[in-house]
């Protein structure tokens, strides 16, 4: 009975054994499934109990994952606020934004451009052709024929030359336009009318009408930026020539371009024209080119028509050196160097 008695207990000892150390096992599940101190800042009611949102805030871990509780795992770093965030850019801005230091002309580059470069870019060749240019000794700057390659020049500034003509810098711009008859010649139009504007919308630098058409009248026109060439070319100092062909009904009498040259009387005082001459006739069908140096309103019209001849049709074929060609009724090209140096030399520029 004894001996079973200590069986009984030792059986019973042996018994609560096992359960203890089970007990222990699931007390320390229970343990780790609890949230450390430094996982519960992640863990703002997101739970289903709470109500709240299904997932903490940025960089915490979604509701219902497992939370890192195993020895020798480091919880991920809490995320930083967006204001410190902020903060840290702007300072990075203001460490690369800081002004540069200007240093002496000795150590920095050196002023202007290779003049190869701009006469390269100004559309008198490749750079290799413009070297030639300058060996050749075609190339003036400020009046000074140039022999030496690499000199620099400032293209705003300086006064560049090839063969006499002015080289045209890449800040101006120059162009002809065939206006078409019933185009006003402005820029813009208050009463919707079609202009000259219509024909350069896509330019972001504004342009200047070179001296007008009558809005019936066809032809050339010039539109630059270049202020100063604009106002000479129009200016009656330097008499810059224009040549008109126009369409009258005949018969013509012999003098008529005597009568023309001598000069006719208008309401506004005499308008002479420098150059006449019959250019086709058909029938009673004439048509006759005028060359005047006067930029007085309706001037080929209004003489003509004082001679006894209305104009049926007018359409500017010339501009000083620049002649209108074959370029076809509302087109627009861009004057070439050589276009825009006789323009520069016909008004002393």
């Amino acid at each position: 009975m004894r001996s079973s008695g200590r069986n009984s207990r030792g059986s019973s000892s042996g018994r609560q054994n096992p359960r203890g150390a089970g007990s222990g096992r699931d007390d320390k599940q229970k343990r780790t499934g609890r949230p450390r101190p430094e996982e519960r800042r992640y863990d703002v009611g997101g739970g289903p109990k709470s109500g709240g949102p299904k997932g903490g805030p940025k960089g915490g871990p979604k509701a219902g994952a497992p939370k890192a509780g195993g020895r020798g795992r480091k919880p991920s770093p809490p995320a930083r606020p967006r204001e410190y965030e902020a903060q840290i850019e702007e300072r990075n801005r203001a460490r690369h934004n800081k002004p540069q230091i200007k240093l002496p002309k000795t150590f920095g580059e050196q002023e202007g451009e290779r003049l190869q470069k701009v006469l390269a870019r100004a559309g008198m060749g490749s750079r290799r052709a413009c070297e030639d240019l300058i060996d050749q000794a075609r190339v003036e700057v400020n009046g000074k024929i140039v022999t030496e390659q690499g000199l620099r020049v400032d293209p705003e500034k300086d006064e560049i030359k090839v063969d006499g003509l002015t080289v045209a810098t890449q800040s101006y711009l120059f162009f002809a336009l065939n206006k078409p008859a019933g185009v006003v010649s402005t820029m813009e139009d208050p009463d919707g009318r079609q202009c000259l504007g219509d024909y350069v919308t896509n330019r972001e630098t504004r342009l200047f009408h070179v001296g007008r058409l009558d809005t019936e009248t066809e032809g050339i026109i010039l539109l630059t930026n270049h202020g100063e060439l604009a106002h000479r070319l129009t200016h009656p100092r330097y008499g810059v020539k224009k040549t008109y062909l126009a369409a009258i009904q005949g018969p013509l009498p012999r003098d008529l371009g005597k009568q023309l040259k001598n000069g006719i009387e208008l309401e506004d005082g005499y308008a002479r024209a420098d150059h006449f001459r019959v250019v086709q006739n058909t029938g009673k069908n004439y048509l006759v080119e005028v060359t005047l140096h006067e930029g007085r309103k309706h001037i080929v019209r209004r003489m003509l028509a004082e001679a006894g001849f209305p104009v049926d049709k007018l359409v500017r074929t010339s501009f000083g050196p620049i002649p209108l060609g074959d370029q076809k009724s509302g087109w627009l090209r861009r004057l070439t160097n050589t276009e825009v140096g006789m323009l520069m030399r016909e008004v002393e520029l």
